[in-house]
């Protein structure tokens, strides 16, 4: 149900590469709600994703970028004022990626030119990309900008490896350029910490699976999955979240304020049965 929460709004979505991706999902939604916007993503995504049918779905043009190369982020910003009739008011980066994890690399063991790689494709082009904005003044008064976190910034997740680094980085320069374009233009920065996803880039984490089913357990609402994260990006392109800036904002089911779950403690007393062979209760409360 849609409730045109972004009627005349003009945006700019980074990072769609299929229909697996959040930003997809968060492309659909907001032209639910009536945005137009820009989609962009590397030439390589263009050649291997599908997001030609998600422009025509969206009737939105793409705009071919490397978010790590300002030259090319000062094109995507200009060619979608220009496409789009001037100032945007809205703004996703979902943009992350790790050669360490791809090739295997433990944290022990990195290799450096893979870890600045990594920092920044999946943090410091968040920085070049509000930079560009900001110095054309791309973005409205009350516009918003949303970066796509992970709990992993905050404690050590098994296998998430140095893209925790990268999403630590991610919400420091959300809060510090955040006050920034607080002060002098009245736009919002803020990062999403988001339950778990299995999209093309999360299914490389290693144990991803087994995570999954872990944070369901734990969190009392089960894990947001991409459809809600949607949502949640609506929401912050909107009017209604115009006082809500600097944050990391959880959005996890409540997995980011549990210690212990009845279901999870039940799976590990279980686990321990099985491997000790104890007698221990199930139903704890």
């Amino acid at each position: 149900m849609a409730y045109n929460l972004l009627k005349g709004k003009k945006g700019i979505i980074f990072g769609a590469l299929d229909s697996k991706s959040i930003a997809w999902k968060v492309a659909e939604m907001a032209y639910a709600e009536g945005a137009t916007f820009t989609l962009s993503n590397t030439e390589t995504a263009l050649r291997f994703g599908e997001l030609d049918q998600l422009a025509e779905k969206c009737h939105a043009e793409i705009i071919p970028a490397d978010a790590t190369n300002v030259d090319d982020l000062l094109n995507v910003f200009e060619k979608s004022m220009e496409i789009l009739g001037g100032k945007v008011d809205f703004v996703l980066h979902s943009i992350g990626m790790s050669l360490n994890v791809r090739k295997k690399r433990v944290y022990s063991d990195l290799n450096y030119q893979f870890l600045n790689k990594t920092l920044d494709i999946s943090a410091i082009s968040f920085h070049k990309m509000l930079q560009v904005a900001y110095k054309l003044d791309a973005i409205n008064e009350w516009g918003s900008v949303v970066a796509l976190s992970y709990i992993a910034a905050q404690r050590v997740l098994y296998g998430y490896n140095d893209m925790a680094d990268a999403k630590s980085l991610l919400e420091s320069i959300a809060r510090s350029f955040g006050y920034i374009y607080g002060r002098d233009r009245k736009v919002r920065v803020n990062t999403i910490s988001q339950s778990p996803t299995i999209t093309t880039a999360g299914s490389g984490v290693k144990g991803i699976n087994g995570l999954i089913d872990f944070t369901e357990r734990m969190s009392p609402l089960g894990n947001a999955d991409a459809e809600d994260c949607a949502n949640y990006c609506v929401a912050l392109f909107s009017d209604i979240t115009r006082k809500v800036t600097m944050q990391n904002l959880y959005h996890d089911g409540g997995f980011s304020s549990m210690g212990m779950s009845l279901k999870a403690m039940a799976m590990y007393n279980k686990s321990l049965e099985i491997d000790m062979g104890l007698d221990l209760p199930l139903d704890l409360d």
